[in-house]
């Protein structure tokens, strides 16, 4: 699983959702791209989820560009606790995601095998997406 080696912050707020994303929002390594569509907390198992499918998919071909990481941290009280008794701890981590933004990109694969591969990675991420191409970009 991805996670920071180091925070400045154990605990980070919550934050928000609002607005597109202006970085990381051009394809700028590979030839085929996955964009998100919505906003989300993408977890850092949903990452290697959708790593390893489009590997997996493309028979280990090609160079595959991971585009986000997960530094926020979300924190979880446990089960059957009682209010009050300040934050829980860390529990997992997540990568903030806004409509626009890629989160992986591929080169170095046939066409038809990489928009499969792209594809088998959309069903794991919790947000709609598209497949882009250097064409459409």
């Amino acid at each position: 699983m991805l996670s920071p080696k180091r925070t400045k912050f154990r605990k980070p707020h919550r934050g928000n959702f609002k607005g597109i994303a202006t970085k990381g929002n051009t394809l700028v390594f590979g030839e085929f791209a996955l964009q998100a569509l919505e906003a989300a907390w993408i977890t850092s198992r949903q990452i290697e989820a959708g790593r390893r499918t489009i590997s997996r998919t493309a028979k280990r071909g090609g160079k595959l560009y991971i585009r986000i990481f997960p530094h926020k941290s979300i924190s979880a009280k446990p089960a059957e606790t009682r209010m009050g008794s300040g934050k829980g701890s860390p529990d997992y981590w997540v990568a903030v995601v806004k409509p626009g933004r890629i989160l992986y990109e591929i080169q170095g694969v046939p066409r038809d095998i990489a928009e499969k591969a792209l594809a088998l990675a959309s069903a794991k991420m919790p947000v709609k997406t598209r497949i882009l191409t250097q064409t459409n970009a």
